[in-house]
Order: C-alpha cells, then sequence, then structure tokens
C-alpha cells in the first residue's frame, strides 16, 4: 500500500465475499478499521474491528457508521438480497458531512447504481471496482462435489476469467489508504490470471483436491429450471442467460489491473481451491 500512515476506514458489506479479507487485510497492514454489519454478534471479524450495528438501508444509522472517518468502502446494493439500493444521495450526503474523503465502490450490475451517481457527483474521491466472477462462485458446486463427486452445469465452452475475492479486497485496499489520489476517478475492471471454462474449473478442483470429479453438461432448460426453483426473477434469468450464451468479452478476457494496482500477480483459481479445500470435502 502507498500510504505507510494509518487510515480510518468503514467497510460496509464487511461479512461478505470481499468485506471480510478488506477488513483482514487493513488491520494487518496496521489501519483503523470500523465494520458496519446487521449482526455484529455473528460478524465472527476480527477482534480489533470496531462493530458498528446497521446497514446502507438505514441512512439513521450511517452518522455513527461514517464519523471520524477518512474512507470508505461502500457496495451498491443491499447486501441482504442484492437489490439496488435507493438512497444514494442521502449516503453520499452523510458520507461528505462526516468528513469522509476517499471511497471505493463495488459495483453489482452492469449498469450505474444510484449510489455510484451519486459519489460520484459528490466530490468525493471514488475509485470504482468492477470485478468479472468471483471464484467463490464456485461454492455452489460444493454439495454435489461432497456427496457425489460431480458437477452438473451447462454452457461448457464459455470461460471465465474469475476473480478471487480477496484481489479485490487488495485492490479496494490500496485505494483507500491512498493520498497521493492516484486512484481516485477510476474505474478498475478486475479478473483473475486466466479464463477457465467449467470443465478446466472442474480439472483444477480434482487437481488440487486429489480425487476424481466429473463434469456433466445439464441442458439449457434444466439450467432455467434450477433457476426458478432458486427463486430468481424472469429479468434475472434473461441476463444470466445472457451472461451464459453471449457473455460480453471483458467476462473472459483477462486484464493485469491486479498487478498493476496491489504490486502482486493475481491469485490463481487453484490457490482459492487450496484455501477453500474444507468446503468440498
Amino acid at each position: 500500500m502507498t500510504n505507510t500512515a494509518p487510515t480510518s476506514v468503514l467497510v460496509t458489506g464487511a461479512t461478505g465475499n470481499v468485506g471480510r479479507p478488506l477488513v483482514e487485510q487493513l488491520l494487518a497492514a496496521g489501519h483503523r478499521v470500523r465494520a458496519l454489519t446487521r449482526n455484529p454478534g455473528d460478524a465472527e471479524l476480527p477482534a480489533e474491528t470496531d462493530l458498528v450495528t446497521g446497514d446502507l438501508t438505514d441512512a439513521r444509522s450511517l452518522d455513527v457508521a461514517f464519523g471520524g472517518m477518512e474512507a470508505a468502502h461502500l457496495i451498491g446494493f443491499d447486501g441482504a438480497d442484492n437489490s439496488p439500493l435507493g438512497n444514494g444521495e442521502q449516503i453520499a450526503e452523510i458520507a461528505v458531512r462526516k468528513g469522509v474523503r476517499r471511497v471505493t465502490l463495488l459495483e453489482g450490475d452492469m449498469e450505474k447504481s444510484d449510489l455510484e451517481r451519486a459519489v460520484e457527483a459528490s466530490g468525493l474521491a471514488v475509485t470504482g471496482l468492477a470485478p468479472v466472477e468471483f471464484m467463490s462462485n464456485v461454492l455452489e458446486w460444493a454439495e454435489s462435489i461432497r456427496a457425489e463427486g460431480v458437477v452438473r452445469d451447462g454452457f461448457p465452452d464459455i470461460p471465465s476469467a474469475m476473480v478471487h475475492d480477496a484481489d479485490i479486497a487488495s485492490v479496494a485496499a490500496v485505494a483507500l489508504t491512498d493520498t497521493t489520489g492516484e486512484h481516485a476517478g477510476r474505474e478498475y475492471r478486475l479478473t483473475g490470471p486466466e479464463a477457465l471454462t467449467a470443465p478446466q474449473k472442474v480439472a483444477v478442483l480434482a487437481e488440487v483436491l486429489g480425487r476424481p470429479i466429473r463434469f456433466e453438461e445439464l441442458a439449457r432448460d434444466q439450467i432455467v429450471g434450477q433457476w426458478r426453483e432458486q427463486g430468481w426473477s424472469h429479468g434475472d434469468i434473461e441476463f444470466f442467460l445472457a451472461m451464459r450464451t453471449n457473455p460480453p468479452g471483458a467476462g473472459y478476457t483477462v486484464l493485469p489491473t491486479v498487478e498493476e494496482v496491489t504490486g502482486r500477480p493475481a491469485r490463481t483459481f487453484a490457490q482459492w481451491v487450496a484455501e477453500h479445500r474444507a468446503a468440498f470435502s
């Protein structure tokens, strides 16, 4: 990280896939971290974390959360159900009023969110984080791997340049603690170091876990049926299909952004599997 002086950072979405490693990385580097969480008693964050009860949808909880913070990591959606936030202007106004100077914004959609537009108009130094597929999405396969040694999925020819969740956190940590302004106004598209298809991911899982895992291809109708059973809306399913059948090049194009920002190569999928071995055993 560029800045060696301790920074006070608020992390929202602190128990999520990006928020948790971000809290840990900031603390390890000697920064002061406040975590906004709905249930502090269940957060299981490091003891030195300053836990604050609340969430981004409740502006009343943000006065306390933003107070005394120099920087804040924000998510542009409700962490409970991934729905877009509708109070972006309130959030940005409170952050500015409380003296926050730098923010990172984890983007959850291809279109700008209400919060993204608000913070850009607020005068805050904003760094956008636009990751492709998270490696942690592979945890959806964990149950069938444990029980049957099989992965059932569709669209086997579509590659993904999926990114390690901790690498997203590492880029956020750099932007939040850097005082030079180098990262202000930037949008970082974040990928891993390789683009893998589903069968290739399964091959990596089998090699790292040291046991056979087979891939069974599902038809389009079977995949859609699963999404419906999981409660996804028609609009969500149409989006998922578009991403799986005709994905934009950004989804499978490997970029050097993680290394350019952090000075360290992006973590591989094999590293991620090794770190999460217990979930598949």
